[in-house]
Protein backbone atom coordinates (compact mmCIF):
# COMPACT_ATOMS: atom_id res chain seq x y z
CA UNK A 1 0.00 0.00 0.00
CA UNK A 2 1.11 3.55 -1.05
CA UNK A 3 2.43 5.67 1.97
CA UNK A 4 1.65 9.16 0.35
CA UNK A 5 -2.14 8.87 1.19
CA UNK A 6 -3.98 11.75 0.39
CA UNK A 7 -6.11 13.00 3.45
CA UNK A 8 -9.72 14.18 3.53
CA UNK A 9 -10.49 17.16 2.08
CA UNK A 10 -11.18 20.53 4.26
CA UNK A 11 -14.66 21.20 5.48
CA UNK A 12 -16.72 22.52 3.10
CA UNK A 13 -17.99 26.06 3.76
CA UNK A 14 -21.56 25.02 2.02
CA UNK A 15 -21.79 22.60 4.72
CA UNK A 16 -25.61 22.09 6.48
CA UNK A 17 -26.92 23.20 9.30
CA UNK A 18 -25.56 21.00 12.38
CA UNK A 19 -25.19 21.17 16.34
CA UNK A 20 -21.37 22.22 17.06
CA UNK A 21 -20.48 18.74 18.57
CA UNK A 22 -16.81 18.68 18.82
CA UNK A 23 -17.05 14.66 19.32
CA UNK A 24 -17.96 13.97 16.24
CA UNK A 25 -15.92 16.53 14.31
CA UNK A 26 -13.77 13.92 11.74
CA UNK A 27 -9.82 15.15 11.98
CA UNK A 28 -7.44 13.09 9.29
CA UNK A 29 -5.94 10.11 10.19
CA UNK A 30 -2.13 9.61 10.76
CA UNK A 31 -1.20 6.81 7.73
CA UNK A 32 1.91 5.79 7.99
CA UNK A 33 2.30 2.67 7.79
CA UNK A 34 6.10 2.27 7.71
CA UNK A 35 8.43 0.61 9.81
CA UNK A 36 5.73 -1.40 11.63
CA UNK A 37 6.11 -4.52 14.09
CA UNK A 38 3.52 -7.34 14.05
CA UNK A 39 0.26 -7.24 14.36
CA UNK A 40 -0.71 -6.60 17.92
CA UNK A 41 -3.76 -8.39 19.41
CA UNK A 42 -5.82 -5.27 19.96
CA UNK A 43 -9.44 -7.22 21.44
CA UNK A 44 -10.99 -6.07 23.93
CA UNK A 45 -12.02 -8.87 26.70
CA UNK A 46 -13.65 -6.13 29.13
CA UNK A 47 -17.38 -6.76 29.81
CA UNK A 48 -19.67 -3.83 29.45
CA UNK A 49 -22.84 -4.36 30.73
CA UNK A 50 -25.65 -6.56 30.42
CA UNK A 51 -26.97 -7.20 27.16
CA UNK A 52 -30.41 -8.87 27.81
CA UNK A 53 -33.11 -7.02 25.94
CA UNK A 54 -35.75 -7.37 28.65
CA UNK A 55 -37.14 -4.10 28.22
CA UNK A 56 -39.49 -2.94 24.98
CA UNK A 57 -38.66 -0.15 22.97
CA UNK A 58 -41.16 2.85 22.34
CA UNK A 59 -42.64 2.88 18.84
CA UNK A 60 -41.34 4.95 16.41
CA UNK A 61 -43.28 6.16 12.92
CA UNK A 62 -41.18 5.01 10.01
CA UNK A 63 -40.74 8.10 7.70
CA UNK A 64 -41.09 7.44 3.85
CA UNK A 65 -38.80 9.24 1.30
CA UNK A 66 -39.33 13.04 1.24
CA UNK A 67 -39.57 14.93 -2.28
CA UNK A 68 -39.56 12.03 -4.52
CA UNK A 69 -40.82 12.75 -7.83
CA UNK A 70 -44.14 12.53 -8.80
CA UNK A 71 -45.34 9.11 -10.75
CA UNK A 72 -48.39 8.79 -12.53
CA UNK A 73 -51.37 7.17 -10.67
CA UNK A 74 -51.70 4.16 -12.99
CA UNK A 75 -54.03 0.98 -11.83
CA UNK A 76 -51.93 -1.85 -9.95
CA UNK A 77 -52.42 -5.09 -12.36
CA UNK A 78 -50.51 -7.89 -9.82
CA UNK A 79 -52.48 -10.59 -9.41
CA UNK A 80 -50.57 -10.97 -6.69
CA UNK A 81 -52.38 -10.43 -2.93
CA UNK A 82 -50.19 -9.72 0.01
CA UNK A 83 -51.26 -11.99 3.46
CA UNK A 84 -54.34 -10.29 6.06
CA UNK A 85 -51.43 -9.92 8.39
CA UNK A 86 -48.75 -8.03 6.29
CA UNK A 87 -48.19 -4.59 8.01
CA UNK A 88 -48.77 -2.04 5.47
CA UNK A 89 -47.24 0.85 7.52
CA UNK A 90 -44.36 -0.41 10.22
CA UNK A 91 -45.94 2.32 12.45
CA UNK A 92 -48.48 -1.06 13.34
CA UNK A 93 -45.45 -2.80 14.65
CA UNK A 94 -45.76 -1.96 18.55
CA UNK A 95 -43.36 -3.18 20.97
CA UNK A 96 -43.97 -6.12 22.84
CA UNK A 97 -42.58 -7.05 26.31
CA UNK A 98 -39.94 -9.70 26.12
CA UNK A 99 -40.38 -10.78 29.25
CA UNK A 100 -43.72 -12.80 28.55
CA UNK A 101 -42.13 -14.22 25.01
CA UNK A 102 -41.66 -17.95 25.03
CA UNK A 103 -38.57 -18.22 23.95
CA UNK A 104 -37.35 -16.62 26.82
CA UNK A 105 -36.52 -19.58 29.70
CA UNK A 106 -33.33 -19.52 31.69
CA UNK A 107 -31.36 -21.82 28.78
CA UNK A 108 -32.10 -18.91 25.90
CA UNK A 109 -31.37 -16.84 28.67
CA UNK A 110 -27.76 -18.22 29.59
CA UNK A 111 -27.22 -18.60 25.31
CA UNK A 112 -28.10 -14.82 25.05
CA UNK A 113 -25.12 -14.33 27.87
CA UNK A 114 -23.06 -16.41 26.03
CA UNK A 115 -23.18 -14.76 22.81
CA UNK A 116 -23.26 -11.12 24.11
CA UNK A 117 -19.95 -11.95 26.17
CA UNK A 118 -18.23 -13.45 22.93
CA UNK A 119 -19.50 -10.22 20.84
CA UNK A 120 -17.55 -8.14 23.48
CA UNK A 121 -14.21 -10.46 22.70
CA UNK A 122 -14.15 -9.56 19.65
CA UNK A 123 -14.39 -5.38 19.91
CA UNK A 124 -11.76 -3.69 18.08
CA UNK A 125 -10.03 -0.61 19.70
CA UNK A 126 -7.95 1.86 18.21
CA UNK A 127 -6.61 4.96 20.00
CA UNK A 128 -8.58 3.80 23.01
CA UNK A 129 -12.09 3.80 20.83
CA UNK A 130 -14.18 0.77 20.05
CA UNK A 131 -14.01 0.63 15.97
CA UNK A 132 -15.25 -2.74 15.18
CA UNK A 133 -14.93 -6.55 15.67
CA UNK A 134 -12.93 -8.40 14.11
CA UNK A 135 -14.77 -11.50 12.10
CA UNK A 136 -13.57 -14.26 14.00
CA UNK A 137 -11.92 -15.53 17.01
CA UNK A 138 -11.30 -19.17 15.96
CA UNK A 139 -8.00 -20.48 18.60
CA UNK A 140 -7.88 -23.62 16.55
CA UNK A 141 -7.56 -22.28 13.25
CA UNK A 142 -5.06 -19.50 11.40
CA UNK A 143 -6.10 -16.20 11.72
CA UNK A 144 -5.54 -15.28 7.91
CA UNK A 145 -7.71 -12.16 7.07
CA UNK A 146 -10.48 -13.24 10.10
CA UNK A 147 -8.81 -10.61 12.23
CA UNK A 148 -9.89 -7.89 10.70
CA UNK A 149 -12.62 -5.63 10.80
CA UNK A 150 -15.06 -6.41 7.48
CA UNK A 151 -17.97 -3.82 6.82
CA UNK A 152 -20.34 -6.28 5.67
CA UNK A 153 -19.82 -8.65 8.79
CA UNK A 154 -19.66 -5.75 11.28
CA UNK A 155 -23.64 -4.55 10.23
CA UNK A 156 -24.72 -7.50 12.43
CA UNK A 157 -22.65 -6.48 14.88
CA UNK A 158 -23.62 -2.63 14.80
CA UNK A 159 -27.27 -3.56 14.70
CA UNK A 160 -26.58 -5.57 18.06
CA UNK A 161 -25.21 -3.00 20.16
CA UNK A 162 -27.99 -0.23 18.34
CA UNK A 163 -30.94 -2.79 19.38
CA UNK A 164 -29.64 -3.41 23.21
CA UNK A 165 -31.81 -2.86 26.08
CA UNK A 166 -29.54 0.47 26.44
CA UNK A 167 -28.32 0.82 22.74
CA UNK A 168 -24.42 1.35 22.69
CA UNK A 169 -23.59 3.09 19.76
CA UNK A 170 -20.35 4.66 19.94
CA UNK A 171 -18.81 1.47 18.76
CA UNK A 172 -21.31 2.15 15.57
CA UNK A 173 -20.58 5.79 15.52
CA UNK A 174 -16.66 5.43 15.35
CA UNK A 175 -16.67 2.34 12.77
CA UNK A 176 -18.69 5.48 10.22
CA UNK A 177 -16.14 7.85 11.09
CA UNK A 178 -13.48 5.69 10.87
CA UNK A 179 -14.16 3.95 7.52
CA UNK A 180 -15.43 7.27 6.17
CA UNK A 181 -11.46 8.31 6.92
CA UNK A 182 -10.21 4.91 4.35
CA UNK A 183 -12.41 5.77 1.90
CA UNK A 184 -10.18 9.07 1.48
CA UNK A 185 -7.47 6.65 0.75
CA UNK A 186 -5.70 6.01 -2.74
CA UNK A 187 -6.97 2.92 -3.72
CA UNK A 188 -4.50 0.80 -6.10
CA UNK A 189 -4.46 -2.73 -6.94
CA UNK A 190 -1.77 -4.15 -9.07
CA UNK A 191 -1.08 -0.38 -10.05
CA UNK A 192 -4.54 0.07 -11.32
CA UNK A 193 -6.20 2.69 -8.99
CA UNK A 194 -9.79 2.04 -8.06
CA UNK A 195 -12.79 4.62 -8.91
CA UNK A 196 -13.42 7.37 -5.75
CA UNK A 197 -16.22 6.90 -3.69
CA UNK A 198 -14.76 3.07 -3.50
CA UNK A 199 -15.04 1.55 0.88
CA UNK A 200 -13.10 -0.82 2.17
CA UNK A 201 -13.92 -4.62 2.53
CA UNK A 202 -12.24 -4.41 5.68
CA UNK A 203 -9.60 -2.53 8.02
CA UNK A 204 -6.79 -3.52 10.64
CA UNK A 205 -5.20 -2.01 13.22
CA UNK A 206 -1.42 -2.31 13.00
CA UNK A 207 0.75 -1.11 16.32
CA UNK A 208 4.17 0.16 15.87
CA UNK A 209 5.86 -0.48 19.11
CA UNK A 210 8.89 1.76 18.46
CA UNK A 211 6.69 4.86 18.16
CA UNK A 212 4.37 3.50 20.15
CA UNK A 213 1.50 4.55 17.78
CA UNK A 214 -1.44 2.84 16.18
CA UNK A 215 -2.41 2.59 12.19
CA UNK A 216 -5.59 1.85 10.83
CA UNK A 217 -4.68 -0.02 7.38
CA UNK A 218 -7.50 -0.97 4.96
CA UNK A 219 -8.01 -3.47 1.96
CA UNK A 220 -9.92 -2.81 -1.15
CA UNK A 221 -10.09 -6.09 -2.39
CA UNK A 222 -5.98 -5.86 -3.36
CA UNK A 223 -5.33 -9.03 -0.45
CA UNK A 224 -8.96 -10.45 -1.19
CA UNK A 225 -9.49 -14.05 -3.40
CA UNK A 226 -9.64 -13.32 -6.55
CA UNK A 227 -8.52 -9.55 -6.22
CA UNK A 228 -12.29 -8.32 -6.55
CA UNK A 229 -13.30 -4.97 -4.74
CA UNK A 230 -16.90 -4.82 -2.22
CA UNK A 231 -19.41 -3.49 -4.33
CA UNK A 232 -21.76 -3.98 -1.39
CA UNK A 233 -19.22 -2.15 1.40
CA UNK A 234 -20.65 1.30 0.66
CA UNK A 235 -24.02 0.40 0.36
CA UNK A 236 -23.95 -1.30 4.06
CA UNK A 237 -21.95 1.56 5.45
CA UNK A 238 -24.93 4.02 4.46
CA UNK A 239 -27.34 1.73 5.82
CA UNK A 240 -26.21 1.43 8.84
CA UNK A 241 -25.45 5.26 8.97
CA UNK A 242 -29.60 5.37 8.27
CA UNK A 243 -29.79 2.83 11.22
CA UNK A 244 -27.46 4.60 13.71
CA UNK A 245 -29.85 8.11 13.12
CA UNK A 246 -32.87 6.38 13.54
CA UNK A 247 -31.92 4.95 16.64
CA UNK A 248 -30.34 7.48 18.17
CA UNK A 249 -32.64 10.45 16.62
CA UNK A 250 -29.13 12.22 16.48
CA UNK A 251 -28.61 13.78 12.70
CA UNK A 252 -25.76 15.86 13.57
CA UNK A 253 -23.08 12.43 12.52
CA UNK A 254 -25.45 12.34 8.89
CA UNK A 255 -25.28 15.74 8.37
CA UNK A 256 -21.35 16.46 8.70
CA UNK A 257 -20.10 17.71 5.60
CA UNK A 258 -17.82 14.61 5.69
CA UNK A 259 -20.55 12.66 5.80
CA UNK A 260 -22.47 14.02 3.12
CA UNK A 261 -19.47 14.19 0.77
CA UNK A 262 -18.97 10.34 1.86
CA UNK A 263 -22.64 9.36 0.31
CA UNK A 264 -22.23 11.64 -2.45
CA UNK A 265 -18.80 9.73 -3.13
CA UNK A 266 -20.85 6.36 -3.08
CA UNK A 267 -23.49 7.37 -5.57
CA UNK A 268 -21.87 9.06 -7.97
CA UNK A 269 -19.84 5.96 -8.55
CA UNK A 270 -22.91 3.83 -8.98
CA UNK A 271 -25.11 6.03 -10.40
CA UNK A 272 -22.11 7.06 -13.46
CA UNK A 273 -23.66 7.21 -16.93
CA UNK A 274 -22.60 4.76 -19.49
CA UNK A 275 -23.44 2.28 -21.97
CA UNK A 276 -25.94 0.30 -19.44
CA UNK A 277 -29.81 0.03 -20.86
CA UNK A 278 -30.68 -1.31 -17.77
CA UNK A 279 -31.21 0.50 -14.53
CA UNK A 280 -29.64 -2.23 -12.34
CA UNK A 281 -25.83 -1.99 -11.74
CA UNK A 282 -23.57 -3.90 -12.82
CA UNK A 283 -20.89 -6.49 -11.14
CA UNK A 284 -18.09 -8.71 -10.85
CA UNK A 285 -18.36 -12.44 -9.44
CA UNK A 286 -16.91 -12.23 -5.80
CA UNK A 287 -17.81 -8.36 -5.17
CA UNK A 288 -20.36 -9.20 -2.41
CA UNK A 289 -20.99 -11.58 0.72
CA UNK A 290 -20.87 -14.29 -2.15
CA UNK A 291 -16.91 -13.38 -2.68
CA UNK A 292 -15.80 -16.52 -4.76
CA UNK A 293 -16.71 -17.11 -8.36
CA UNK A 294 -20.38 -18.45 -8.18
CA UNK A 295 -21.67 -17.16 -11.49
CA UNK A 296 -23.68 -14.31 -10.03
CA UNK A 297 -21.34 -11.86 -12.59
CA UNK A 298 -23.52 -9.74 -14.07
CA UNK A 299 -27.02 -7.84 -12.34
CA UNK A 300 -26.60 -10.37 -9.08
CA UNK A 301 -29.96 -9.62 -6.91
CA UNK A 302 -28.19 -9.15 -4.04
CA UNK A 303 -26.47 -5.82 -5.18
CA UNK A 304 -29.55 -4.91 -6.99
CA UNK A 305 -32.04 -4.87 -3.37
CA UNK A 306 -28.77 -3.96 -1.41
CA UNK A 307 -28.38 -0.71 -4.05
CA UNK A 308 -32.15 -0.04 -4.13
CA UNK A 309 -31.90 0.17 -0.33
CA UNK A 310 -29.36 2.19 0.26
CA UNK A 311 -30.69 4.78 -2.77
CA UNK A 312 -33.66 4.99 -0.13
CA UNK A 313 -31.61 5.04 2.65
CA UNK A 314 -29.34 8.00 1.78
CA UNK A 315 -32.72 9.63 0.25
CA UNK A 316 -33.31 10.43 3.51
CA UNK A 317 -30.49 11.62 4.05
CA UNK A 318 -28.89 13.88 1.92
CA UNK A 319 -29.10 17.37 2.16
CA UNK A 320 -29.21 19.58 -0.67
CA UNK A 321 -26.22 21.53 -0.64
CA UNK A 322 -23.01 21.32 -2.62
CA UNK A 323 -24.59 19.39 -5.70
CA UNK A 324 -27.10 17.16 -3.46
CA UNK A 325 -29.78 18.32 -4.86
CA UNK A 326 -28.89 17.18 -7.92
CA UNK A 327 -27.99 14.00 -6.62
CA UNK A 328 -31.22 13.47 -4.85
CA UNK A 329 -32.94 14.08 -8.40
CA UNK A 330 -30.88 11.16 -9.87
CA UNK A 331 -31.47 9.03 -6.83
CA UNK A 332 -35.32 9.46 -7.47
CA UNK A 333 -35.65 8.63 -10.82
CA UNK A 334 -33.25 5.39 -10.51
CA UNK A 335 -35.61 4.05 -7.46
CA UNK A 336 -38.34 4.35 -9.87
CA UNK A 337 -36.84 2.40 -12.49
CA UNK A 338 -34.88 0.16 -10.91
CA UNK A 339 -38.01 -0.66 -8.52
CA UNK A 340 -40.39 -1.94 -11.82
CA UNK A 341 -37.18 -3.36 -13.96
CA UNK A 342 -36.78 -5.96 -10.31
CA UNK A 343 -40.35 -6.95 -10.03
CA UNK A 344 -40.81 -6.80 -13.44
CA UNK A 345 -38.47 -8.97 -14.82
CA UNK A 346 -36.69 -10.55 -11.98
CA UNK A 347 -39.59 -11.86 -10.23
CA UNK A 348 -40.69 -15.95 -10.88
CA UNK A 349 -43.55 -16.90 -9.24
CA UNK A 350 -45.83 -20.40 -10.95
CA UNK A 351 -48.00 -18.23 -13.39
CA UNK A 352 -44.43 -16.50 -14.90
CA UNK A 353 -42.84 -19.58 -14.58
CA UNK A 354 -45.11 -21.13 -17.14
CA UNK A 355 -45.27 -17.67 -19.28
CA UNK A 356 -41.19 -17.98 -19.79
CA UNK A 357 -41.53 -21.80 -20.78
CA UNK A 358 -43.87 -20.60 -23.31
CA UNK A 359 -41.56 -17.75 -24.41
CA UNK A 360 -40.90 -17.35 -28.52
CA UNK A 361 -37.74 -16.61 -29.25
CA UNK A 362 -35.96 -13.86 -31.82
CA UNK A 363 -38.72 -10.73 -30.99
CA UNK A 364 -37.77 -7.40 -32.29
CA UNK A 365 -39.26 -4.34 -32.14
CA UNK A 366 -41.45 -2.55 -29.24
CA UNK A 367 -43.87 -5.44 -29.03
CA UNK A 368 -41.51 -8.14 -27.85
CA UNK A 369 -42.64 -10.10 -24.89
CA UNK A 370 -39.30 -12.04 -24.73
CA UNK A 371 -37.23 -9.08 -23.74
CA UNK A 372 -34.11 -10.59 -23.29
CA UNK A 373 -34.37 -13.38 -25.82
CA UNK A 374 -34.22 -15.78 -23.13
CA UNK A 375 -33.93 -19.36 -24.74
CA UNK A 376 -37.10 -21.42 -22.86
CA UNK A 377 -34.68 -24.59 -23.24
CA UNK A 378 -32.58 -23.04 -20.73
CA UNK A 379 -34.37 -23.29 -18.32
CA UNK A 380 -33.36 -26.04 -15.51
CA UNK A 381 -35.41 -29.16 -14.70
CA UNK A 382 -35.09 -28.66 -10.94
CA UNK A 383 -36.89 -24.96 -11.27
CA UNK A 384 -40.39 -26.89 -12.28
CA UNK A 385 -40.68 -28.78 -8.92
CA UNK A 386 -38.94 -26.59 -7.02
CA UNK A 387 -41.81 -23.59 -7.74
CA UNK A 388 -45.25 -24.32 -6.01
CA UNK A 389 -48.28 -23.18 -6.70
CA UNK A 390 -48.42 -20.87 -4.10
CA UNK A 391 -45.09 -18.62 -3.44
CA UNK A 392 -42.55 -16.84 -5.67
CA UNK A 393 -39.35 -15.58 -5.16
CA UNK A 394 -36.95 -12.99 -7.24
CA UNK A 395 -34.25 -15.17 -9.59
CA UNK A 396 -30.45 -14.84 -8.80
CA UNK A 397 -29.68 -12.61 -11.93
CA UNK A 398 -31.14 -11.25 -15.47
CA UNK A 399 -29.39 -10.26 -18.51
CA UNK A 400 -29.37 -11.02 -22.72
CA UNK A 401 -29.99 -14.61 -23.05
CA UNK A 402 -29.64 -15.25 -19.27
CA UNK A 403 -31.66 -16.08 -16.73
CA UNK A 404 -30.30 -17.56 -13.42
CA UNK A 405 -33.20 -19.23 -11.41
CA UNK A 406 -31.19 -20.02 -8.23
CA UNK A 407 -32.28 -18.43 -4.82
CA UNK A 408 -30.36 -16.17 -3.08
CA UNK A 409 -31.78 -15.48 0.54
CA UNK A 410 -29.86 -11.95 0.77
CA UNK A 411 -31.23 -10.49 -1.89
CA UNK A 412 -34.84 -11.44 -1.24
CA UNK A 413 -34.92 -10.21 2.28
CA UNK A 414 -33.33 -7.31 1.77
CA UNK A 415 -36.06 -7.03 -0.79
CA UNK A 416 -38.14 -7.45 1.58
CA UNK A 417 -36.68 -5.17 4.26
CA UNK A 418 -36.30 -2.19 1.76
CA UNK A 419 -39.59 -2.54 0.63
CA UNK A 420 -38.69 -3.23 -3.26
CA UNK A 421 -40.56 -6.21 -3.15
CA UNK A 422 -44.53 -5.34 -2.94
CA UNK A 423 -46.68 -6.51 -0.08
CA UNK A 424 -48.20 -9.28 -2.75
CA UNK A 425 -44.61 -10.42 -3.49
CA UNK A 426 -43.43 -10.30 0.26
CA UNK A 427 -46.16 -12.81 1.00
CA UNK A 428 -45.27 -14.73 -1.92
CA UNK A 429 -41.45 -14.91 -0.76
CA UNK A 430 -42.69 -16.12 2.62
CA UNK A 431 -45.45 -18.44 1.39
CA UNK A 432 -42.00 -20.41 -0.65
CA UNK A 433 -40.17 -20.65 2.46
CA UNK A 434 -43.04 -21.94 4.48
CA UNK A 435 -43.44 -24.54 1.14
CA UNK A 436 -39.80 -25.43 0.66
CA UNK A 437 -38.55 -25.42 4.18
CA UNK A 438 -36.77 -28.62 3.81
CA UNK A 439 -34.73 -27.47 1.17
CA UNK A 440 -34.42 -23.61 2.31
CA UNK A 441 -34.13 -23.69 5.96
CA UNK A 442 -33.21 -27.30 6.84
CA UNK A 443 -31.78 -28.49 10.18
CA UNK A 444 -29.59 -25.56 10.43
CA UNK A 445 -30.31 -22.48 9.01
CA UNK A 446 -29.77 -20.66 6.19
CA UNK A 447 -29.57 -21.51 2.79
CA UNK A 448 -27.74 -18.69 1.38
CA UNK A 449 -28.52 -19.87 -2.36
CA UNK A 450 -30.09 -23.32 -3.79
CA UNK A 451 -29.94 -25.41 -4.95
CA UNK A 452 -25.92 -26.52 -5.53
CA UNK A 453 -23.77 -26.35 -8.59
CA UNK A 454 -21.95 -30.27 -8.96
CA UNK A 455 -20.02 -32.09 -11.77
CA UNK A 456 -19.34 -29.64 -14.95
CA UNK A 457 -21.80 -26.98 -14.06
CA UNK A 458 -19.39 -26.48 -10.72
CA UNK A 459 -16.11 -27.12 -12.67
CA UNK A 460 -16.85 -24.54 -15.39
CA UNK A 461 -18.60 -22.01 -12.67
CA UNK A 462 -16.40 -21.70 -9.59
CA UNK A 463 -13.26 -22.71 -11.26
CA UNK A 464 -13.22 -25.59 -9.17
CA UNK A 465 -12.94 -24.53 -6.02
CA UNK A 466 -12.23 -26.43 -3.56
CA UNK A 467 -14.28 -24.57 -0.68
CA UNK A 468 -17.15 -24.04 -3.03
CA UNK A 469 -17.82 -27.69 -3.26
CA UNK A 470 -21.26 -28.91 -3.43
CA UNK A 471 -23.61 -27.94 0.11
CA UNK A 472 -20.49 -26.05 1.23
CA UNK A 473 -20.05 -22.37 1.77
CA UNK A 474 -21.62 -19.88 -0.87
CA UNK A 475 -22.09 -23.29 -3.13
CA UNK A 476 -25.69 -24.14 -0.86
CA UNK A 477 -23.85 -23.56 2.46
CA UNK A 478 -25.82 -22.91 5.51
CA UNK A 479 -24.86 -19.38 6.98
CA UNK A 480 -26.65 -18.85 10.60
CA UNK A 481 -25.57 -15.16 10.11
CA UNK A 482 -28.34 -15.05 7.57
CA UNK A 483 -31.31 -15.52 10.53
CA UNK A 484 -31.51 -11.78 11.30
CA UNK A 485 -31.84 -10.98 8.08
CA UNK A 486 -34.81 -13.95 7.44
CA UNK A 487 -36.28 -12.78 10.84
CA UNK A 488 -36.42 -8.81 9.83
CA UNK A 489 -38.11 -9.84 6.37
CA UNK A 490 -40.68 -12.52 8.32
CA UNK A 491 -41.42 -9.79 11.02
CA UNK A 492 -42.14 -7.20 8.16
CA UNK A 493 -44.00 -9.28 6.16
CA UNK A 494 -46.19 -10.57 9.20
CA UNK A 495 -45.42 -13.87 9.60
CA UNK A 496 -42.71 -13.81 12.46
CA UNK A 497 -43.41 -17.88 12.97
CA UNK A 498 -41.66 -18.62 10.72
CA UNK A 499 -38.73 -16.88 11.95
CA UNK A 500 -39.57 -18.20 15.48
CA UNK A 501 -39.16 -22.04 13.91
CA UNK A 502 -35.21 -21.02 12.33
CA UNK A 503 -34.42 -19.23 15.88
CA UNK A 504 -35.36 -22.42 17.51
CA UNK A 505 -33.43 -24.59 15.33
CA UNK A 506 -30.24 -22.66 15.84
CA UNK A 507 -30.28 -22.66 19.36
CA UNK A 508 -30.51 -26.59 19.53
CA UNK A 509 -26.92 -26.24 18.08
CA UNK A 510 -24.93 -23.01 17.85
CA UNK A 511 -23.89 -22.55 20.93
CA UNK A 512 -22.65 -26.68 21.22
CA UNK A 513 -20.76 -26.44 17.85
CA UNK A 514 -19.41 -23.48 18.55
CA UNK A 515 -20.56 -20.50 16.45
CA UNK A 516 -19.56 -21.68 13.54
CA UNK A 517 -19.41 -19.55 10.35
CA UNK A 518 -21.48 -21.63 7.91
CA UNK A 519 -22.64 -25.71 8.01
CA UNK A 520 -22.77 -28.06 5.07
CA UNK A 521 -24.71 -30.29 3.61
CA UNK A 522 -28.65 -30.94 2.18
CA UNK A 523 -29.66 -29.70 5.21
CA UNK A 524 -27.01 -27.83 7.44
CA UNK A 525 -26.14 -31.07 9.49
CA UNK A 526 -22.79 -30.69 9.02
CA UNK A 527 -20.53 -27.96 10.61
CA UNK A 528 -18.64 -26.15 7.65
CA UNK A 529 -15.24 -27.99 6.67
CA UNK A 530 -12.99 -25.06 6.38
CA UNK A 531 -15.74 -23.07 8.98
CA UNK A 532 -14.16 -20.73 11.34
CA UNK A 533 -15.50 -20.87 14.85
CA UNK A 534 -16.81 -18.20 17.20
CA UNK A 535 -17.91 -16.39 13.72
CA UNK A 536 -18.67 -12.63 15.46
CA UNK A 537 -21.61 -12.36 12.89
CA UNK A 538 -22.79 -15.58 13.56
CA UNK A 539 -22.97 -14.27 17.23
CA UNK A 540 -24.18 -10.83 16.31
CA UNK A 541 -26.78 -12.31 13.94
CA UNK A 542 -28.72 -14.81 16.29
CA UNK A 543 -28.60 -11.47 18.73
CA UNK A 544 -30.31 -9.26 16.37
CA UNK A 545 -32.35 -11.88 15.24
CA UNK A 546 -33.67 -12.63 19.12
CA UNK A 547 -33.78 -9.11 20.13
CA UNK A 548 -36.31 -8.24 16.71
CA UNK A 549 -38.38 -11.35 17.52
CA UNK A 550 -38.89 -10.74 21.34
CA UNK A 551 -39.07 -6.86 21.07
CA UNK A 552 -40.63 -6.19 17.09
CA UNK A 553 -40.20 -2.43 17.51
CA UNK A 554 -36.33 -2.90 16.70
CA UNK A 555 -37.55 -3.87 12.79
CA UNK A 556 -37.96 -0.05 12.65
CA UNK A 557 -34.24 0.84 12.69
CA UNK A 558 -33.65 -1.15 9.58
CA UNK A 559 -36.54 -1.29 7.84
CA UNK A 560 -37.90 0.95 5.65
CA UNK A 561 -42.01 1.29 4.37
CA UNK A 562 -43.19 1.52 1.34
CA UNK A 563 -42.85 4.61 -1.07
CA UNK A 564 -46.49 4.71 -1.98
CA UNK A 565 -45.14 7.64 -4.65
CA UNK A 566 -43.22 4.07 -6.12
CA UNK A 567 -46.21 2.78 -8.95
CA UNK A 568 -45.71 -0.12 -11.12
CA UNK A 569 -46.06 1.59 -14.54
CA UNK A 570 -48.35 -0.21 -17.46
CA UNK A 571 -45.44 0.00 -19.89
CA UNK A 572 -46.75 -0.98 -23.51
CA UNK A 573 -43.63 -0.08 -25.83
CA UNK A 574 -40.19 0.69 -25.43
CA UNK A 575 -39.78 4.25 -24.53
CA UNK A 576 -37.33 4.77 -27.53
CA UNK A 577 -40.05 3.90 -29.67
CA UNK A 578 -42.00 6.91 -31.62
CA UNK A 579 -44.69 7.22 -34.23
Amino acid sequence: MDSNHPTLPEKSHCSPEKAGNPDVTIAPEDRTSDSLEPEKALVSTNENGDGLPNKPKKSVKMPTSEDTTESQSIKNTAVLKPSPSVHGNLENISPRNSTNGSLMNSDHTSLLDEAWENLKKSVVFYKGMPVGTVAALDPSAEALNYNQVFVRDFVPSGLAYLMKQTPEPEIVKNFLIKTLHLQGWEKRIDNFTLGEGVMPASFKVLYDSQRGKETLIADFGGSAIGRVAPVDSGFWWIVLLRAYTKCTGDHTLSELPEMQRGMRLILNLCLSDGFNTFPTLLCADGCSMVDRRMGVYGYPIEIQALFFFALRCARQMLKPECGGKELMERVDKRVMALSYHIRSYFWLDHTQLNNIYRYRTEEYSHTAVNKFNVNPESIPDWVFDFMPLKGGYFIGNVSPARMDFRWFLVGNCIAILSSLATPEQATAIMDLLDERWEDLIGEMPLKVTYPTLEGHQWRIVTGCDPKNTRWSYHNGGSWPVLLWLLTAACIKSGRPQIAKRAIELIEQRISKDGWPEYYDGTTGRYIGKQARKFQTWSIAGYLVAKMMIENPSNLLIIALEEDKKIAKPRLTRSVSWTC
